[in-house]
């Protein structure tokens, strides 16, 4: 009787979790990539997992590069950022951004001019 229950628990269990695990916008996500374009407040960010995710940017998104806090006109298409925040309609809506630091190649170009 006991495995009778057992069974069938998890026979409903296995039909339950599928359709639970799409149900799960509005909760932080966060995507690493570069960016790939900007438009507005709005920034295209290619995953490392080659995925395009549109991460829009508000009055209250935070961004840094390091400790040093940066403007939405300082991103650019190439840098590398890791956005975080909730997630809706497959869109992120930035809590933060932060930029990745500067190709060491970027870096030395820039220290010869």
């Amino acid at each position: 009787m006991k495995t009778w229950i057992v069974g069938i628990a998890l026979i409903a269990l296995v039909i339950l979790i599928p359709a639970a695990a799409p149900a799960h916008e509005g909760h932080d996500h966060k995507v690493m990539g570069t960016i790939a374009s900007i438009q507005g407040t709005n920034v295209m960010v290619k995953g490392t997992d080659g995925k395009t995710v549109m991460v829009m940017l508000n009055d209250k998104t935070k961004i840094t590069q390091g400790k040093a806090k940066v403007e939405l006109a300082s991103l650019k298409v190439g840098d590398r950022v890791v956005a975080e925040g909730p997630e809706s309609q497959g869109m992120i809506t930035a809590n933060t951004v932060k930029l990745g630091d500067a190709p060491a190649t970027a870096a030395k170009a820039a220290t010869k001019k």
